[in-house]
């Protein structure tokens, strides 16, 4: 197959995949999660169920599979917003304070079923990653106060 046909079949494939995500959530969002059919989902995304059970085999299947597209998207945007600061303290504070907002901004699915369901077991990928993130803008922020508070004990003007 030229190569244009296999983008072109591989980006419509990540299309569905992601439309079947959207109307799975929004319809868990709106009717529950125990609720939902995968009949209601393929008729939401508008495809045949036939067509839906290629991409996923159950519900539960399509929903871990939205949770990880959002916590992927998560620790990208984490990733933008250190890159985007400058100095260890910056890159600390800025992402903090967006690790809040992401937390403040899903605290709505916090206490639903649906939270429940996906955090029950939890995501070690989720966990070790957002853990590297933190854990990275925290040594580096330690290590910059360290470095000031050296260089202000041998500082000239201390020493007088």
């Amino acid at each position: 197959m030229p190569k244009l046909w296999n983008e072109t079949i591989e980006t419509h494939r990540r299309e569905v995949r992601e439309a079947i995500m959207d109307a799975a959530s929004t319809l868990v969002a709106k009717h529950g999660l125990l609720s939902v059919t995968m009949s209601q989902i393929a008729e939401e995304t508008g495809i045949g169920r036939a067509t839906l059970y290629k991409y996923f085999s159950e519900v539960e299947e399509i929903l871990h599979a939205w949770h990880e597209r959002q916590i992927t998207e998560h620790f990208e945007y984490l990733a933008e917003v250190r890159d985007r600061a400058t100095g260890a303290g910056e890159q600390l504070k800025a992402v903090l304070e967006a690790y809040a907002l992401i937390a403040h901004g899903t605290h709505g699915h916090g206490e639903s079923d649906l939270a429940e369901f996906l955090h029950r077991v939890p995501d070690v990928l989720e966990v070790s990653i957002g853990h590297a993130l933190i854990s990275e803008a925290l040594y580096a922020g330690l290590a910059a106060t360290v470095r000031s508070y050296l260089a202000l004990l041998q500082s000239p003007a201390r020493m007088a």
